[in-house]
């Protein structure tokens, strides 16, 4: 099993005929996602190497079975894009466009919820599911199948974690970008929830970063529900506060918001503490090891 995506996902790509869609579309298919559709407004009835193109997301839903999509629509026309997957039938969007404006992002959410409609991202580098699916920016090459699931709001230290864990011939089960955005779809302990469900998932790798309290709101859940154990990593211990660290959601605005704390909060919960990035993969092996 694996979380989200599998072998059954049938991928929808909004804006394909753009230079970053048809990339990522021919990369996801050489993967072996089962990309059924693309939609892009004014080329409908034209395909990308086979797939077929619908002016709306609607008629090719309706013409494809497609159950999952991922955006690729420039920042001024993403949320409007989200809001029509929703409308059109899709249960799971995926949001690479970063730099969607906050105000968006606040109708969107809410507008995602009331329908039922799980998001990843935005501004993230999207999901996969080694030897099942790919449904993202992420280089499948790096990944291994196996039973670690690991979600990150950092793109590089995900491909960071997954590339330790690869090395040390620990596969995973899926790996979630969830984004560094404030306002964002899945958090933390959704990944979590759905990681301590999932029976091929042993023990979930947690990448968090300053800014905000998802970690310490995934700490309370690790205390109370998680019975696999949890390896976590924390960046930006040395950040100045006040200071934006890459994502717009790596701001320090007060205590909790800075690694220290989160890194205390995940420690009493019973996590595993990765001291640096370049430990996730020997902690995580450590921690396995431990259990067998």
């Amino acid at each position: 099993m694996s979380i989200l995506i599998d072998k059954k996902t049938r991928l929808l790509v909004q804006g394909i005929t753009g230079g970053e869609g048809s990339f990522h579309t021919r990369r996801c298919v050489q993967y072996g996602t089962n990309v059924v559709a693309g939609v892009t407004p004014g080329k409908g009835g034209t395909d990308l190497d086979g797939i077929p193109v619908f002016n709306t997301v609607e008629r090719a839903v309706a013409e494809t079975g497609a159950n999952t999509s991922i955006i690729f629509v420039p920042a001024a026309f993403a949320a409007d894009a989200m809001l029509e997957a929703a409308e059109g039938g899709i249960s799971l969007v995926v949001c690479i466009t970063e730099g969607i404006p906050t105000l968006d992002m606040v109708v969107v959410q809410r507008y995602l919820k009331q329908k039922k409609v799980r998001l990843i991202g935005p501004n993230c580098p999207g999901l996969l599911s080694p030897g099942k699916s790919k449904v993202g920016i992420m280089s499948g090459d790096i990944f291994l199948e196996g039973n670690v699931g690991v979600v990150s709001r950092s793109g590089t230290l995900t491909y960071e974690a997954v590339s330790q864990l690869t090395a040390l011939r620990i596969g995973q089960s899926t790996c979630v970008g969830l984004g560094g955005d404030p306002i964002i779809g899945t958090v933390f302990v959704d990944a979590l929830e759905l990681f301590q469900k999932d029976r091929q998932t042993e023990a979930v790798v947690l990448i968090g970063e300053i800014g905000g309290n998802q970690e310490q709101i995934a700490a309370e859940f690790i205390r109370k529900k998680m019975t696999k154990p949890v390896i976590a990593f924390v960046a930006g211990s040395s950040a100045p506060p006040g200071r934006r660290m890459g994502h717009a959601g790596a701001i320090i605005t007060g205590s909790s918001g800075k690694a220290q704390e989160k890194i205390a909060a995940l420690e009493a919960a019973g996590a595993a503490i990765a001291a640096s990035p370049a430990e996730i993969g020997t902690t995580t092996q450590k921690v396995l090891a431990s259990r067998r």
